[in-house]
């Protein structure tokens, strides 16, 4: 039990340094955070007109048949779209945050040991291979896919799973093989 809960502790802690150094020291998601001058004058227009969510456009009214869907669909063909988030106050709070994220990254460094310990006595190029595994899953069929369909680059976030879950697995294929 005392093995699980350090290679936890420590495994979730290499998770949790990679994304600030990922995300912050480094930031090397600056393309997904990109600036305009002219930001000011966007927030004011989508406060005057949106409720806080996330919009695509160009979109179909709720409703709409699916022939007339079909035909706007193919109208928008070539032509600009955009991805909103938009929210009514922002919240600079980080502690929250923070916290919840420590948790999340404690929780699938859980998972991972339990899925490990499952498998008996596995060796260090196993560990290793199974926790780079649950980053490339994570990557591929979430972050991936999306970008499929929105068009967004995702090499930054490819090498995110890489270098954080390759570096978990050879803390724990260390720790987990220790007798």
């Amino acid at each position: 039990m005392k093995k699980t809960i350090i290679g936890v502790i420590v495994g979730a802690l290499i998770l949790f340094i990679w994304q600030f150094i990922s995300w912050a020291a480094v930031n090397l998601h600056s393309n997904t955070q990109q600036y305009t001058p002219k930001q000011t004058e966007i927030l004011k227009y989508l406060g005057d007109n949106l409720e806080e969510g996330f919009y695509y456009l160009p979109g179909s009214a709720p409703g709409t048949s699916q022939e007339e869907m079909q035909k706007q669909y193919e109208e928008s063909n070539g032509k600009p779209w955009a991805q909103i988030y938009y929210h009514k106050a922002l919240d600079t709070g980080m502690s929250m945050n923070l916290m919840r994220g420590l948790l999340v990254d404690i929780l699938a460094v859980f998972l991972l040991i339990f899925v490990l310990q499952k498998m008996g006595n596995p060796s260090f190029q196993t560990i290793v291979l199974s926790s780079l595994s649950v980053g490339m899953i994570g990557y591929l069929s979430v972050t991936y896919v999306n970008s499929i369909w929105f068009q967004t680059k995702t090499l930054v976030d490819l090498l995110d799973a890489v270098v954080s879950w390759g570096a978990i697995g050879l803390w724990l294929g260390f720790w987990l093989r220790r007798n």
